[in-house]
């Protein structure tokens, strides 16, 4: 039986019945999935959120976080990028997470976003995770949409390049791809769901049974799954945060931000994150000393915590609709 989708038995592990799953294509026709919660009927509508996931994520890992801001009025929906997940893949081999630029992404969530605002009640956020925050961040710099408000978990404005510096880390990376290896794996490990207590787990949360839910949706949608980045994503990664990071950009940006993260991330770098929220304008910036990196996903102590600030947020910085 499924459990209360507000109560702290929330099953993690199964899709809400009021969730609808369906496809979305983009203007050039790309397909992608889509996935949309409309608030409930039984109380006022706070809002309509889109929230994006990271590099080689599945939403359905963040249901129990949805589950709290559906409880609060908000409408949700999202889309996995292109490439990824359940949309269309860019290789014959659905196992590399390979991207030739990140630009047709920050494209896509433009045309999203735009119809998205048109079709459903304000005030509009966008929250995002780790990959998705750096295109989320991309779309405001690029575009500035004049949203409401905008969440950021741990995003990856910048990949963390130790042991080598960013800029000798991007030159190999270019090398590789230039040199037949653009399609191809990067490295090997810790990009797939392995057991608990394993290096990977270690990164990502220190909930272990939050963690195994990932592993568990895979092996109910193994068409899901994908594998390590490609030479070539890499290269697009450095080319697209050193746009990010050029004068004038984050400065430009008009949009409430919240970013909650880690401030000992090992997979993303938790410096350019104090960087861009120190530019940005109207920016809170919330660091916890001891969470891994998927903050959302974290154990309650932990969570709470980022679920807290998100919620303060929202109260305070976006305003409900007269």
């Amino acid at each position: 039986m499924k459990k209360n989708q507000e109560s702290p038995t929330f099953d993690r592990r199964a899709y809400p019945d009021d969730m609808v799953l369906d496809r979305w294509h983009a203007c050039d026709g790309w397909d992608h999935r889509r996935w949309t919660w409309p608030a409930p009927a039984d109380r006022p509508v706070r809002g309509s959120m889109v929230f994006q996931t990271g590099r080689g994520d599945i939403f359905e890992k963040y249901l129990e976080t949805l589950a709290e801001w559906h409880a609060a009025g908000w409408n949700l929906t999202g889309f996995d990028w292109r490439g990824q997940s359940g949309s269309g893949r860019f290789l014959t081999d659905p196992t590399v997470g390979h991207v030739v630029s990140f630009d047709p992404w920050i494209a896509d969530l433009d045309e999203f976003v735009t119809a998205w605002r048109a079709e459903t009640p304000g005030p509009h956020v966008i929250a995002s995770h780790s990959m998705g925050g750096h295109l989320a961040m991309r779309y405001l710099v690029d575009h500035r949409p004049g949203l409401d408000g905008a969440i950021f978990s741990a995003p990856m404005l910048k990949v963390v390049s130790k042991p080598l510096p960013e800029k000798v880390a991007a030159f190999v990376a270019r090398q590789f791809a230039r040199f037949g290896f653009a399609d191809q794996h990067a490295w090997q490990e810790n990009e797939r769901p392995s057991i608990p207590g394993s290096s990977r787990q270690k990164l990502l949360t220190h909930d272990i049974d939050r963690y195994a839910d990932e592993a568990w949706w895979i092996g109910q949608k193994p068409e899901l799954k994908i594998g390590p980045p490609s030479w070539q994503w890499l290269v697009a990664a450095y080319a697209s945060s050193a746009a990010m990071f050029a004068p004038g950009t984050f400065e430009r940006v008009t949009t409430p931000v919240l970013i909650v993260a880690a401030k000992k991330d090992r997979l993303v770098d938790s410096r350019a994150i104090l960087q861009a929220a120190r530019r940005l304008p109207d920016a809170r910036l919330f660091m916890h000393d001891h969470a891994a990196h998927e903050v959302l996903r974290e154990r309650d102590d932990m969570r709470d915590l980022f679920m807290a600030e998100i919620a303060a947020f929202l109260e305070k910085r976006v305003p409900q609709s007269a």
